[in-house]
């Protein structure tokens, strides 16, 4: 319990912080200007030294993961993307990744049942709620590019207006924020109600779960029970955009809620589980083309060796082998 607790009471003070900052002490310059500006340097930067790190690790062998029939006669029928022969079918196979899970689709549970027996059946609840919580944050962050541009265009003006399409609230409800909500809410109780996952979970998988759930909450808020005036918003983020440094407009307290655990993730992405998201591009076991049969696969960390001839080896234990009787080829 202590593992739940702790994430959610500190996600809850981090939302404290700015609120009690701008709403008593004035500190609105802080939390809209300067820890803006300190969260995206950490961001980038950590991110790429990330992404570097990993790219400089030499990968020894081929070890790319194979489901299907590789590359062989050519009667014999191949799989091009479940084992990829060539870097276009492995680049294939990581955007199907990525844009479709598709390896946690095909994601299979294991159950002990009486017998005692071993069971096993699809798991397709997972792959759901993991899609739909990622295209949900990607639609989400797509329509928050509004506030970057002076004029945003017509795509994300189209994906706006599809987003709020059945139009039940005023201000019209977005299908993403009830989803990335709901997406959350599953993940964060698969964690809890599975007893399996109860054990392995730890506060680090729990905390950046609550985080998001925070900045969505806060979102929400503000659209709909606060009603935070947009365009002050729009001026402060058009001016960070440009480097202005310019101190921000009258902005309600939540914003700032909603920007510091905006900042508070974006921080926290780099050192995180949540470099997943530059990872698989790097994954040698996705990435990586399955031609071992046509390339051969040399291990960067193998140090030159110098071989010895047994004429060599002779010639400096020569005596020491008559000595103790051991036959020689040179007198």
């Amino acid at each position: 319990m202590k593992k739940i607790l702790m994430p959610l009471l500190m996600v809850a003070a981090l939302a404290l912080v700015p609120y009690v900052g701008v709403e008593y002490a004035g500190l609105g310059y802080l939390f809209g200007v300067l820890i803006p500006y300190a969260a995206a340097f950490l961001l980038v930067a950590g991110f790429l030294y990330r992404m570097v790190d990993w790219l400089r690790r030499p990968v020894p062998f081929n070890i790319a993961t194979t489901c299907g029939q590789e590359k062989s006669l050519d009667w014999i029928g191949q799989q091009k993307l479940e084992c990829p022969p060539t870097r276009r079918h492995a680049a294939l196979r990581v955007l199907s990744e990525v844009i479709f899970f598709r390896s946690l689709f095909r994601n299979n549970k294991a159950e002990l049942r009486k017998g005692p027996d071993l069971a096993y059946g699809s798991h397709k609840w997972l792959w759901l709620g993991g899609l739909v919580f990622h295209w949900s944050l990607l639609v989400i962050v797509l329509r928050h590019s509004r506030f970057f541009f002076m004029t945003p265009g017509p795509f994300f003006q189209f994906l706006e207006d599809a987003d709020s399409f059945f139009d039940v609230t005023v201000p019209a409800l977005y299908m993403t924020d009830v989803l990335a909500l709901a997406a959350v809410t599953f993940l964060v109780l698969r964690r809890i109600l599975d007893a399996k996952m109860r054990v392995l979970s730890l506060q680090t998988d729990y905390f950046p779960l609550f985080l998001i759930a925070g900045i969505v909450l806060a979102g929400i808020g503000m659209r709909y029970v606060a009603k935070v005036d947009v365009m002050p918003v729009k001026v402060l983020m058009l001016g960070l955009m440009d480097f202005s440094f310019n101190p921000p407009g009258e902005i309600g307290a939540l914003f700032y809620v909603h920007l510091f655990l905006v900042c508070v993730l974006a921080v926290y992405f780099p050192f995180s589980k949540l470099m997943h998201m530059g990872a698989i591009f790097l994954s040698p076991t996705r990435a990586m083309p399955n031609n071992s049969r046509e390339k051969r696969h040399v291990n960067p960390w193998n140090a030159p060796v110098r071989f010895r001839t047994y004429a060599e080896y002779e010639d400096e234990y020569r005596e020491k082998m008559k000595k103790a009787k051991l036959p020689v080829e040179k007198e």
